[in-house]
């Protein structure tokens, strides 16, 4: 092999280790940025964890509160709304459970049906009050808590009352019970005539 061959196969190598070397430099750069914004990521995804649980905590502490204060408005001897946040197949979930001196039950299990609709319709203020974009201040219940006891109807009454004054919501309720009807400031009787609907203002 002539001595310029040699020379020319000598530089092409050089050639080639320093574009190695580059590459390498180049990985070398890569892999030190990939583990930065995996640490990164790592670091926000437990930013969102702690946020996520304080949000699930505030939200747990504002929906229960709500709630076992209607409960407590009404019964003499009310359970206590509690909000068990759990984790099933990789989703956080939520079980409503009722507590007294204690003790938890679910509600179907441990309480009457008319403790279950006042804990619903609570849930629904506590859920509208905490939205965002929030409807026009105006609830329609269609026979809210139509299983309460006749004993407890006028406390239901009054709580529905306190609550439409502070948050400043109009209730449209429909109705049955000359009891819920007794508290509203304007009542409307629905009768039919011949299939055709007639509304009078009482």
């Amino acid at each position: 092999m002539e001595l310029s061959e040699v020379r020319n196969k000598l530089e092409r190598l050089k050639g080639k280790k320093m574009e190695l070397e580059r590459s390498i430099k180049t990985l070398r750069t890569e892999i030190k940025q990939e583990r930065k914004m995996s640490e990164d990521l790592q670091k926000a995804y437990e930013i969102i964890r702690i946020v996520g649980f304080e949000t699930q905590q505030q939200l747990q502490f504002h929906i229960s509160d709500i709630t076992t204060l209607a409960l407590e408005s009404i019964f003499p001897e009310p359970y206590k709304l509690k909000l068990d946040l759990v984790k099933r197949r990789n989703k956080n979930e939520c079980d409503i459970l009722f507590e007294r001196n204690g003790d938890t039950f679910k509600p179907l299990d441990s309480s009457g049906v008319g403790t279950v609709d006042v804990a619903s319709f609570a849930l629904r203020i506590a859920s509208w009050s905490m939205a965002v974009k929030r409807t026009r201040n105006t609830i329609i219940l269609d026979e809210p808590m139509r299983f309460l006891s006749a004993e407890y109807q006028e406390n239901a009454s009054e709580m529905i009352k306190e609550i439409s004054k502070k948050l400043g919501i109009q209730f449209i309720i429909i109705t049955h019970e000359p009891t819920y009807a007794s508290y509203a400031d304007r009542t409307f009787t629905v009768t039919i005539k011949n299939g055709v609907s007639q509304v009078k203002q009482s």
